[in-house]
């Protein structure tokens, strides 16, 4: 009997559109990032979810919630799958980041599972949160079909740690906004990713590179 686990991105949002650091700044969604919302919804409206799952940041939630309406659901909130905290990034411009912290940024972009942001929070502990989250979820919804919305510096370390993807991990999965995954687990087995990063539903995102 197989779980499966619908691993949803949030739609754009304003953070996105300005190329800043999101962490946990609660950006709204862009009117781009609703619509991108309407066409996830469209895509996995004939899906029978038993739940949606959802970051506590608004951009996450509202996407969960255009999701989840169909499906007579409400989404539940797992601080789990809340977004990294960034400590002193937050919310920043990337090209400022890249000039006040030029050795930070060139561990962000070759090998950020070593970075430490001042005040702000590894990937690591990312990892452990998330997995933890996602085990009490298969426990409680065994053979059933859930979704959970949450972001792209949660999703990847999440994959790599239920899927045993060694370091350095974190640019060799791309993530697109609005985008969906499916995850499955079987007793004994364990996980199995059958696709990664759908985006046919959308019909326009930012590709972010970094």
């Amino acid at each position: 009997m197989e779980t499966v686990i619908y691993l949803i991105r949030h739609g754009e949002s304003q953070g996105n559109k300005e190329g800043r650091f999101r962490g946990r700044t609660d950006f709204p969604l862009t009117e781009n990032g609703m619509r991108q919302a309407r066409e996830l919804c469209g895509e996995l409206k004939e899906i029978e979810l038993a739940a949606v799952y959802s970051s506590p940041l608004r951009r996450a939630l509202d996407t969960a919630k255009v999701v989840a309406e169909p499906h007579g659901l409400e989404p539940v909130v797992e601080e789990g799958f809340n977004n990294i905290s960034l400590g002193e990034w937050e919310g920043k411009p990337k090209d400022e980041i890249r000039e006040k912290y030029p050795d930070l940024w060139r561990l962000w972009i070759t090998t950020p599972e070593k970075l430490e942001i001042p005040g702000g929070e590894s990937l690591k502990k990312v990892m452990e949160r998330s997995v933890k989250a996602l085990e009490r979820i298969v426990e409680r919804h065994s053979g059933q079909t859930v979704a959970i919305v949450t972001h792209r510096a949660v999703l990847k370390p999440l994959l790599a740690g239920v899927l045993g993807i060694a370091e350095p991990y974190f640019w060799k999965l791309h993530m697109d906004t609005a985008f969906y995954s499916i995850l499955g687990h079987r007793e004994g087995r364990g996980y199995t990713l059958s696709l990664l990063n759908q985006t046919r539903h959308l019909r326009e995102f930012i590709k972010e590179v970094f």
